[in-house]
């Protein structure tokens, strides 16, 4: 469990990615809190006992985010999620008087949850709404990368990386990513979109434009975009791509690939080298004992190269 410390620095990372998008300024003004400090301190009979009275565990279970996990296992961890869930809109309606709690529609079993709490207490004024989720084709939820989930942080996932995130959607999901995520006019969204051959190209980089600028801002945009142009089209710079500094340049190419973070694990690294899955300044590596060493660094960097799309510039840390 986190620490009182670490849960405050959270929630103020959190804050500077929602000033992008909503003000905390003003009488109307957004609040954000966190909900550790009237969960951490719940009372676990008094809880069960004011709170889970209030639940029928049938009516639960028809809920279609227990009944799929009755397939597989319910711990009682995840059936007190729902609870957990509706007393901080309890609380957040007492307290703030928050009427509406909005949600994916992933999340709709206990929103619900919530709204029927406050009105069992007697209030008929607390209300859900749910928005359609960002998925793939196959119905997973669209945000995952290599690494783990795609972050509005620039300190988690670069600008960079956010932008060729969003260049190489699949084909089919450009069009819905457009209309859920910008603001463009809907005629020019059909109008890009309307092509299932290499033209859809050009389509991905205005998307993985727009969406970059809404995060980082117009700059931040470009740079991604030049460095991109730089690495797949052969112009463009490419001194915004993801760099990583190296105390040393003659480094294993197994830490090499450790350093960015390409693989989390020495075993990992060598299996994608093994697969041929690692070229080092468009030089396949086969050794999965290669040394770099300054022959590699001509140009004071060297590029590290993971599949087609995965790129990292090496440069020795100034001493």
């Amino acid at each position: 469990m986190l620490s009182r410390e670490e849960l405050d620095h959270n929630v103020e990372c959190i804050r500077k990615q929602i000033e992008k998008f909503v003000s905390f300024e003003g009488e109307n003004g957004a609040i954000i809190v966190n909900n550790a400090d009237w969960l951490l301190d719940l009372k676990f009979i008094d809880f069960v006992r004011e709170i889970g009275s209030l639940f029928s565990v049938n009516k639960m279970l028809t809920a279609e985010c227990y009944k799929q996990r009755l397939e597989t296992g319910l711990t009682f961890f995840e059936m007190s999620y729902m609870l957990m869930q509706s007393y901080d809109f309890l609380h957040l309606y007492n307290e703030y008087g928050c009427k509406l709690q909005i949600g994916g529609n992933d999340q709709w079993s206990n929103i619900i949850g919530g709204v029927e709490l406050i009105r069992k207490i007697g209030k008929d004024d607390s209300f859900g709404l749910t928005f359609k989720l960002l998925t793939t084709k196959e119905g997973k939820k669209m945000g995952k990368t290599e690494k783990g989930a795609l972050w509005l942080s620039p300190v988690k996932t670069s600008p960079y990386e956010f932008y060729q995130y969003w260049r190489n959607v699949e084909d089919s999901s450009v069009e819905n990513v457009f209309k859920m995520l910008t603001f463009m006019p809907m005629d020019k969204i059909k109008e890009l979109c309307s092509y299932q051959d290499e033209r859809i190209n050009k389509a991905k980089k205005i998307l993985a434009f727009e969406i970059t600028k809404l995060v980082h801002g117009e700059d931040e945009a470009n740079k991604a975009q030049e460095a991109s142009n730089a690495l797949f089209a052969g112009q463009g710079s490419i001194e915004n791509m993801p760099t990583v500094k190296l105390e040393s340049m003659n480094i294993s190419i197994i830490d090499a690939i450790l350093a960015t973070q390409i693989a989390p694990s020495k075993g990992q690294a060598r299996t994608l080298i093994s697969q041929g899955g690692i070229t080092l300044n468009d030089e396949k590596i086969t050794d999965i004992n290669y040394m770099l060493s300054n022959k590699d660094f001509t140009d004071g960097y060297a590029i590290l190269k993971k599949g087609k799309k995965v790129f990292y510039k090496l440069e020795k840390e100034p001493t």
